[in-house]
């Protein structure tokens, strides 16, 4: 039975990706700060690797305001946006993702990563769908820096591990009426992706059916970039 673990467990998507898996035949070994495991320090990701071998690594911990509020003030003004704002977004979805990444490496000599990136990684997000709380600037420039870091990765590890990069749209969950109508107009598809719309690119690439994908971005959007 194959390992693989899934970091950002019990977030909206790592919750149902992990629950996927398991239906599926995977041995799913869960990782997440409410379990009790902080990431972003370095001796808790090298502990936890060296304890938990697998075969795939699926990444979705992250940084995202509207999924983890910051302590920092909603309106995100370019003038206006702290520095200390900026770092903690970079350190959070490119430092400790290339820090889990490592220490997968370290452990596992063979396997696959899938990491995952964000439409704003490819596209700036529309200020009018976000009002008076735009979208804070850390999120779209970090979500960037996943998808080269995932190249540089791919080129470095392999042959013997794989590494892949999921572009997701936006997923349904608890946004506000006019985001969504804003949001659905922008989609050539018509609407919000829902969140088990995942499930099948992360499969594929955790299996040997994608053996010849590596330093791949996977755009799975609805159309949002193809403008």
């Amino acid at each position: 039975m194959q390992r693989v673990i899934v970091t950002g467990s019990t977030g909206l998507i790592g919750k149902e990706v992990s629950n996927f898996l398991e239906q599926t035949g995977y041995k799913v070994i869960r990782c997440s700060k409410s379990l009790g495991y902080d990431l972003t320090d370095e001796s808790v990701a090298k502990k936890f690797f060296s304890e938990n071998p697998a075969e795939c690594l699926v990444n979705l911990f992250a940084l995202n305001q509207h999924i983890e509020e910051s302590d920092y003030p909603k309106g995100n003004d370019i003038y206006d946006i702290s520095l200390d704002s900026v770092n903690e977004y970079l350190n959070v979805n490119v430092t400790s993702l290339f820090s889990v990444c490592r220490e997968f490496a370290r452990v596992n000599k063979t396997g696959v990563i899938v990491n995952f990136s964000s439409i704003y990684g490819v596209v700036s997000p529309d200020p009018s769908m976000y009002g008076g709380d735009n979208k804070h600037i850390g999120y779209p420039i970090s979500k960037c820096a996943v998808r080269q870091l995932s190249k540089y990765l791919a080129v470095n590890l392999a042959p013997n591990i794989r590494v892949n990069c999921v572009i997701p749209g936006g997923v349904k969950d608890s946004q506000s009426e006019r985001f969504t109508k804003k949001y659905n107009e922008r989609v050539p598809i018509g609407r919000m992706m829902n969140v088990s719309e995942l499930n099948g690119i992360v499969k594929f690439l955790c299996s040997n059916e994608s053996s010849y994908c590596n330093g791949g971005e996977f755009l799975i959007d609805g159309g949002y970039t193809a403008w």
